[in-house]
Order: C-alpha cells, then structure tokens, then sequence
C-alpha cells in the first residue's frame, strides 16, 4: 500500500496542505480534494480543454498534470481568488454578453486558457484567438460567439487599463 504524502498548493492565492496519494492528478485534487468543481472533468487525456487551469500563468490540462508536480508554483482555476480578478471578472462578463457559455461545460476551461492569452497578447487576432483555443472543444457555439467574447473581453480590459493610466501633463 502507497502512503499518502504531504503536499502544499497555492491555488487563487489559498495555500492548501494536503496529503495526497502520489499519482493523483492536479484535476482529482482541485475538485476531489479541495472542493472547486469549477474545472470539469471531460476526456480524461487532455484533448478538450474543459479541465484548463493556470500553473504560473501558463494554461495546461489539469487531467495530465500531477498534483505533486504544482508545489512551488502559482495554480489559477476558474473560481478566481477569493478578493476577486478584474481581468476573470470582464472575461465572464463577455462571455455570458457574447452568448459564449451555451451549455457552460467547456466555458471555464476557455475562460482560463482566455485569462493566459490576454495576459501574454492584450489584442489578439482572430487567428491568434483560434490558434490560442486549439484543443479546446466546444459542441454547442461552433466558436463564432467565443471568438467574439474573446474580443470583446481584450477590448474591454484595454479599456479599463487605460481608465487607470495616469493622464500626462501638458
């Protein structure tokens, strides 16, 4: 018998002690563990994105990713941290605005794997949009409205940020 083993998470700025047998994926923790469902489960072999976080900013499939692996490292779900994130906020705003969340079972995973894009890529392509969502599957919206809350989404947050720009003097 494998003996369970202490691991430390930060997951959405939370620190999480834990002890977890060894083989258990970051995706089994997340949900089984500590109780945040909002990352699904789906394929199983990182095909369809619907398990997407964020591990030091980079997306990556939660149901390929060991749990052990992450110590030491910053994981990001859907839920966000618990003060709130401006940029997760506006990218859900835009998504439910564009029609992007039909069945919402992909929804968290590409608003995640969104998060990553607009922090590397403020404005986009619609290629470099598509390019971005490669190997996340989605049934019901046929990607038109996802694009488009995409868009809007990096729109949105340009907007914001130069709100917040100090104004030069003249």
């Amino acid at each position: 018998m494998i003996d369970l083993i202490p691991v430390s998470l930060r997951v959405n700025g939370v620190r999480y002690d834990i002890d977890i047998r060894p083989w258990r994926t970051l995706l089994e923790v997340l949900r089984e563990s500590l109780g945040m469902t909002g990352t699904k489960r789906s394929c199983g072999e990182g095909q369809c994105g619907t398990c997407t976080v964020l591990i030091d900013g980079k997306a990556v499939n939660s149901c390929l990713y060991l749990a052990v692996e992450a110590q030491g490292k910053e994981i990001a779900t859907i839920e966000g941290p618990p003060a709130g994130d401006p940029a997760l906020q506006q990218i859900q705003r835009s998504f439910v605005s564009k029609g992007a969340v039909q069945c919402g079972f992909c929804t968290p995973g590409m608003v995640v794997a969104t998060k990553a894009l607009l922090a590397d890529n403020p404005a986009p392509s619609e290629d470099e949009i598509r390019e971005a969502l490669v190997g996340h599957l989605c049934r019901c919206t046929g990607y038109v409205q996802i694009v488009e809350a995409i868009q809007d989404a990096a729109r949105g947050m340009q907007d914001a940020a130069s709100q917040m720009a100090p104004k030069g003097s003249d």
